[in-house]
């Protein structure tokens, strides 16, 4: 007996691209759109009468705003949402703000007429809506919510590094892991999967939010102390030496596991280039990426972290590595940054030995 398919409600006030998405998934063998709406308003009903597995939601419609459709939703019925996005400034903040929300990813809003990447924009598509639906809607963190109690850092040489790899589920994972940290942390190497355009609204967000420095990486720059560097969209992100002190490299090379930005092109270099001065921390996303280069960080002396299967929003990139016996501990997401400054603290003692 087959599985049941995956049933999605798109919700977007574009009859093109409510089209679009219709005959991308109904293509797909396990999931089906059982309804499509223009605006949150249809949505809702929509939503009693199908009981979809997934809703695609655009972030910008008439009639009700998605922002406040998505936090209704989230409050009164959670279930995995994939936003639409428009590939602009307001459209990433917009969507930033959805993922804070409780939404699960987003994809951006195909290219009506070129049909050239229509195929890749498919599978990017399909891909998100299975992991949507084997995933845990999450509790939407409250507006009012007090920010999180600053950890303290011991203190540590410009040597330390901290390297981090996420995908789905992987912007509010990492600012749980980086709002804690104080402002003399280590400095910090970021790959998150996100498409050009979105990065730079990521680390301005993260930046506000943080008592660190957070920002996109830039070619060549030093790697400072009390600084995250985050890989811009599109382009990896590698460690690398300058003399004494290490710097960022950007490559524009090939995607590596389909993405580019890669966890598994950062922690690669991190292997090499710092071996056990480097801590390798994998956090929730789906597919593979980072697990080999987890392996090699551990195997080059680094301390490395994966997320458990109980906080993580897609408990995939981390299952990968602990089955390849990458990581060296398992850890809940809220235990992330306080481990991560004892493990400094502990190098920082043998060192001193």
């Amino acid at each position: 007996m087959s599985a049941p398919k995956i049933k999605v409600l798109c919700v977007d006030d574009s009859a093109l691209i409510r089209d679009l998405l219709t005959e991308i998934i109904n293509s797909q063998p396990d999931m089906e759109v059982v309804a499509v709406a223009p605006d949150p308003i249809a949505a809702r009903d929509l939503i009693k009468r199908h009981n979809p597995d997934v809703l695609t939601l655009d972030v910008e419609m008439p009639r009700m705003d998605g922002l406040d459709f998505l936090e209704r939703l989230m409050r009164l019925r959670p279930m995995p949402v994939l936003m639409v996005s428009s590939l602009t400034q307001a459209g990433s903040e917009i969507t930033l703000r959805a993922l804070e929300l409780g939404a699960l990813d987003f994809v951006a809003k195909p290219s009506l007429g070129i049909r050239s990447g229509m195929q890749a924009y498919a599978e990017e598509i399909t891909d998100k809506l299975r992991a949507a639906a084997r995933s845990r809607p999450r509790q939407a963190r409250r507006r009012d919510a007090p920010a999180p109690r600053t950890l303290k850092a011991p203190l540590v040489s410009s040597e330390k590094l901290i390297i981090i790899g996420a995908s789905t589920g992987g912007t509010e994972a990492i600012r749980s892991v980086l709002e804690p940290l104080p402002p003399n942390s280590p400095a910090i190497l970021i790959t998150q999967h996100m498409p050009g355009g979105f990065t730079r609204s990521f680390a301005e967000r993260l930046d506000r939010l943080c008592q660190i420095s957070v920002k996109e990486a830039q070619d060549g720059e030093r790697i400072l102390p009390g600084h995250a560097y985050i890989a811009p969209g599109d382009t990896h992100l590698k460690l690398a030496r300058s003399g004494a002190n290490y710097v960022a490299r950007l490559d524009a090379g090939p995607p590596v596991n389909r993405h580019r930005p890669s966890v598994d092109v950062l922690f690669d270099s991190a292997a090499q280039q710092a071996g056990r001065n480097a801590i390798g921390v994998l956090l929730t996303g789906m597919g593979k990426d980072g697990a080999a280069g987890l392996l090699k960080m551990r195997q080059a002396g680094s301390p490395t972290l994966a997320q458990d299967e109980a906080s993580c929003v897609v408990f995939g990139m981390p299952r990968e590595a602990i089955a390849l016996g990458a990581a060296s501990d398992v850890v809940a997401l809220d235990e992330v940054a306080p481990r991560l400054l004892k493990l400094v603290a502990a190098s920082g003692r043998a060192q001193r030995v």
